[in-house]
């Protein structure tokens, strides 16, 4: 007897991971046609409306961190090679999602100043301003020598719409009570989808819901909050409106990584903003799990991209427009008080090694422009025994050498300074004709700094 095998039933429809959506956001944002410049018109979309996408290849967040042998980054410098920024990464990694949007893609750089939220037929007005005041006032004239395009306040917010906002409250009302309220095999919230969409109604009526159930900050399998996702999907209008509800913005991933980490890595200075807005709630020294501040991996971000515009060759607008947005990220996290003075645990490294180790000339102009009361005994901090001075000794090729070695001379760095190994900054110089002239730049330096310190007796 033969019998008739109906086919296995299908689900009407796969709810997509976060990951595959921001890949897909990715995709939008690097075609050929330009993006909407507004994601808040989006009409609200069920989960089921979206198809499940081919597994895409990974890309790595790479912000995790300092070397884990010091030998190997103290003072050489490695000759930049012509790959795109997509591809360099601060550290190694294990594969993973990333949630960044490219740097090609521009980023809307101005905003409405008020948002008018729509809320149960109440309207609720919210100003979000970023004073950002300076902790150190003598620090406070320096923020004028980056010009007026990186020291433009941001500012940013739209209303909501309230007829989409109330099609989305109407919609999870309808929906089967686990998909509104669950997580998904990744762990994703419809909080977390909503947000990588950028679907920002959607997301404000999810957000509703999880706050009340107090499931707001949820955790995918990468350990991300719907903030996480909203930072690196940079959705600051998203990220403020969760905010506001209440989630946790010192929150943190597998690896240590909080809003403000990512947002300085990724160069999202709206996102920061929206961030630095919740002052004092936000712990500006905050270590990721290598050790890291948000500044420190601001400072790193930023080396990446001005090694990327160098190595093109040709003048690159994207570049160009990302580089100053990562500058201006880490003089947004400087006024806002983030320490200069800050550390890496494992390399001990400042803002100033970080810069200098990476023959980063843009970051080191503007960090020894800072009026610091104490800028010598900056510039003469050790990291593992190394000053700036010997790291920029060790940037062998690196055709800024010179003139970093100048500006350290200039605010003070003390050629005589010797590190771990007994090396003064002249004896890690490279040799030939090139070497040999900078050797006679610091031992010049060095026997005028001796003869300021002669005893007055000894002069008389």
């Amino acid at each position: 007897m033969h019998f008739d095998k109906s086919p296995k039933e299908k689900p009407c429809c796969t709810l997509p991971t976060v990951k595959k959506l921001l890949e897909q956001k990715r995709r939008r944002e690097t075609s050929s046609v330009p993006p909407s410049s507004s994601t808040a018109s989006t009409s609200p979309v069920p989960p089921t409306a979206v198809t499940q996408l081919p597994e895409p290849s990974s890309e790595p967040f790479t912000c995790t961190g300092a070397s884990s042998s010091y030998s190997n980054m103290a003072v050489g410098y490695e000759q930049w090679s012509s790959v795109p920024e997509s591809t360099l990464s601060y550290y190694p990694s294990q594969p993973g999602p990333s949630y960044a949007a490219p740097f090609s893609h521009p980023m809307a750089s101005e905003y409405s100043t008020q948002q008018q939220v729509q809320t149960f037929g109440d309207t609720m007005s919210q100003a979000y301003e970023c004073p950002m005041p300076v902790a150190d006032q003598s620090m406070a004239t320096s923020w004028s020598l980056l010009g007026p395009s990186q020291t433009t306040q941001l500012s940013f917010g739209s209303s909501l719409d309230a007829n989409k906002l109330e099609e989305a409250r109407m919609m999870l009302r309808g929906m089967d009570y686990s998909r509104a309220t669950g997580q998904d095999e990744d762990g994703d919230t419809i909080l977390h989808i909503y947000t990588a969409k950028g679907l920002r109604e959607c997301a404000f009526a999810a957000a509703e819901r999880l706050r009340d159930l107090g499931r707001l900050d949820a955790k995918e399998h990468k350990g991300k909050t719907a903030l996480l996702v909203a930072v690196t999907a940079n959705q600051p209008e998203i990220v403020q409106d969760l905010l506001s509800f209440g989630t946790d913005i010192n929150a943190c991933d597998v690896k240590g990584q909080t809003a403000l980490h990512l947002a300085a890595h990724y160069g999202f200075p709206g996102v920061l903003q929206a961030i630095l807005s919740s002052r004092p709630a936000v712990n500006l020294e905050a270590r990721n799990f290598e050790g890291m501040t948000p500044l420190h991996c601001a400072a790193i971000s930023h080396s990446v991209t001005m090694k990327a515009l160098f190595t093109s060759g040709l003048p690159d607008v994207n570049l160009q427009t990302k580089a100053a947005e990562k500058l201006n990220c880490v003089q947004m996290l400087l006024t806002a008080g983030a320490s200069l003075l800050s550390q890496e645990i494992k390399s001990n490294k400042t803002l100033l090694h970080l810069a200098v180790k990476e023959g980063n000339i843009d970051l080191v102009r503007y960090l020894l422009r800072i009026p610091l009361p104490n800028m010598k005994d900056f510039v003469n901090m050790k990291a593992h025994g190394h000053t700036a001075l010997h790291m920029a000794a060790g940037l062998h090729g690196n055709p800024h050498q010179e003139e970093i070695l100048r500006l350290l001379l200039g605010r003070g760095a003390d050629p005589s300074i010797r590190n771990l190994e007994n090396d003064q900054p002249a004896h890690l110089l490279q040799s030939g004709p090139q070497g040999e002239q900078l050797k006679l730049m610091l031992k010049k330096r060095n026997a005028s700094s001796r003869r300021r310190i002669v005893p007055l007796q000894d002069q008389e």
